[in-house]
């Protein structure tokens, strides 16, 4: 192994920071805003406190973002992008449906955290002009990936509207998500999941093969059987 070169006197050279790229920069000040919105909701997302938290000068926001509008569009375009990517991914041994109740109910998504700094975003939504179109355009596509899943899972049929009962879905998500924001100890992720299956197991055609059955509730942490 190569040592670092020394000055005079044996300590050893104080190491340069890694300089970041562009995309580097602005995904710091991403995390930043999340962090600041977790902890403290929107009195928390301020250019001094995104700044402080990411450790860089307060130009460095208008410098990516423009304005801190941009910077909370920026944050909510990838945590939706996230979200969906999340719910999206295929989990071996499971269908469709039941890899999306087990993406909604795992902590990257039901975290507490993460939860809060939606609710901060939910809240903006109405008031902020920029923030609501970036919503639209997001909203469209989570609940045309969500429809798409229920298709697969056979609840278009009996005049089921899957584009109908993924709007339903979606408000018992982000109703879940308030409560598990307010009093998170009511709701572990057993109780979520249980909750998505009293919605979704009516809606099921008959006939349904056993292996798109929803996971039966199980103790919170523990890892339900698709059976």
């Amino acid at each position: 192994m190569t040592m670092p070169a020394q000055p005079d006197g044996g300590a050893a050279a104080p190491r340069r920071k890694a300089r970041l790229t562009s995309a580097g920069r602005r995904a710091l000040l991403e995390d930043a805003a999340c962090a600041c919105m977790a902890r403290g909701g929107i009195r928390a997302f301020t250019v001094d406190k995104v700044a402080a938290e990411a450790g860089v000068s307060r130009g460095l926001i208008v410098h990516h973002f423009g304005s801190m509008d941009g910077l909370l569009v920026a944050v909510y375009s990838r945590m939706y992008g996230e979200w969906i990517a999340a719910i999206s991914a295929p989990r071996p041994g499971l269908g469709r449906l039941e890899a999306i109740v087990e993406a909604l109910v795992s902590p990257a998504l039901f975290c507490r955290d993460v939860q809060n700094t939606w609710l901060t975003l939910w809240g903006e939504i109405a008031n902020n002009p920029v923030l609501g179109a970036e919503h639209r355009l997001r909203y469209a596509e989570y609940r045309d990936s969500i429809a798409g899943a229920l298709r697969e899972a056979g609840v278009a049929g009996a005049g089921r509207d899957p584009d109908t009962v993924a709007t339903a879905l979606i408000c018992l998500i982000d109703g879940l998500g308030v409560q598990r924001c307010v009093e998170p100890a009511l709701l572990p992720e057993a109780a979520a999941r249980a909750a998505f299956w009293a919605l979704l197991d009516p809606l099921r055609c008959r006939g349904a093969s056993p292996a798109r059955l929803g996971p039966k509730p199980a103790p919170d942490g523990a890892r339900a059987s698709p059976t």
